[in-house]
C-alpha cells in the first residue's frame, strides 16, 4: 500500500503559535497551568504534561500558587482577565490573533447596541469567549432553524465561530435577511427598517482546506483521519472527507487502527484538523506500513 499524509493537514499557525508560546515558557519554568485544554487532541496533551504543563478548569484559578497560566487559542471573556488580575495570577496569552480580531469586532457592534447573534457552539471554548465580550447578551444558533431566537427588529450583526462551515454560516445569513425583507414589506418604513450585517469570521485556514481535502479523500481508496474527539474544526473536516470517500475512519491515535480497514486497498491517505500534530499522523503512517 502507498500511504500519504495530507500536505495540507495539520496544526494552523494560530495552534502552532500556542504552543510554540508553551513549550518555551515550559523550557523556561517547568511549571505552567492551561486554562482548559490547550488544545483540542488528547496525544498532544500528554506530550505537553510530560514537559510539565497541568490542565486547570477556571474553578480552580484560585488554587493557582508561584505559577503563570496560559490563555488558549480559543481565547476567554473579560471576566477572566479580571479575576486573574484581582487573585494576582499572571497570564501568559496565547489567543490565537484570528479570534482576538473577532473580539475586537464584536465588542464594537456591541458597544453600538446592535444584537449580536453569533453562529457556533454555545459550549465551545471560544464560543464562551466571544459571549463574554457582549456582556453575555449574544445570541448563539447553530442552524437556521435557531433564527427564531433573535429579535429581527433590532439592528442585527451576525458573526461566526472561527471554525464552522461557511455553507451554514451563509444560510443562516441569507435566511435572516430574507425574513428582515418580509417583515420590511408587511410594515410602515419607521416600524421596520432595520440594518443587519454579516460578518463571516471563520478562519481561512480552515474554510481553505475543504476542496483540498476533498480531492484528497477521493484519490485514495481508504482515508484515516485523526482528531481529537472534541475538536469541533476536526468534526467537520472529517464529514467532508467521509462525503467523498465512503471508506473514511475517524480515530484519536494508532491504537484504534483496524487491519481490515485496509483490505484491498491500494491506497492510504492520513489527514487531520488544525489541533492534529504532524508527528501523530507520520506515526500513524508508519503504523500502517507495517501492518
Amino acid at each position: 500500500m502507498k500511504v500519504t499524509v495530507d500536505k495540507y493537514s495539520g496544526f494552523c499557525w494560530g495552534v502552532v503559535r500556542t504552543v510554540d508560546i508553551a513549550e518555551e515558557e515550559l523550557n523556561g519554568t517547568k511549571q505552567l497551568y492551561s486554562l482548559g485544554e490547550i488544545i483540542h487532541n488528547p496525544v498532544e496533551i500528554e506530550r505537553l504534561e510530560a514537559k510539565g504543563l497541568r490542565t486547570i478548569r477556571h474553578g480552580e484559578l484560585g488554587t493557582v500558587k508561584d505559577a503563570k497560566v496560559l490563555i488558549r487559542a480559543h481565547g476567554e471573556p473579560p471576566e477572566t482577565y479580571r479575576l486573574a488580575k484581582e487573585l494576582g495570577i499572571e497570564l501568559i496569552d496565547a489567543t490565537c490573533p484570528v479570534v482576538t480580531k473577532v473580539q475586537e469586532r464584536i465588542r464594537k457592534y456591541d458597544d453600538k447596541g446592535y444584537q449580536i447573534a453569533i453562529f457556533g457552539k454555545k459550549d465551545h471554548a471560544e464560543v464562551i469567549g466571544l459571549v463574554g465580550h457582549t456582556r453575555n447578551t449574544a445570541i448563539v444558533i447553530h442552524s437556521v432553524d435557531e433564527i427564531d431566537t433573535l429579535d429581527l427588529t433590532k439592528n442585527t450583526v451576525l458573526f461566526s465561530q472561527t471554525t464552522m462551515d461557511k455553507a451554514t454560516f451563509y444560510k443562516i445569513r441569507d435566511e435572516i435577511a430574507r425574513r428582515i425583507k418580509a417583515d420590511f414589506e408587511v410594515g410602515t418604513f419607521e416600524e421596520m427598517a432595520v440594518d443587519f450585517h454579516a460578518k463571516e469570521t471563520i478562519c481561512g485556514q480552515v474554510s481553505g482546506r475543504e476542496s483540498k481535502l476533498r480531492e484528497f479523500s477521493r484519490s485514495n481508496d481508504v482515508m484515516i483521519f485523526v482528531a481529537g474527539t472534541m475538536s469541533s474544526n476536526g468534526k467537520v473536516l472529517y464529514e467532508i472527507a467521509k462525503s467523498e470517500n465512503p471508506r473514511t475512519h475517524f480515530i484519536e491515535s494508532e491504537t484504534e487502527l483496524v487491519p481490515e480497514w485496509f483490505e484491498g486497498a491500494d491506497t492510504v491517505g492520513i489527514s487531520g484538523a488544525t489541533s492534529t500534530p504532524q508527528w501523530l499522523m507520520d506515526k500513524i503512517k508508519t503504523v500502517i506500513e507495517q501492518m
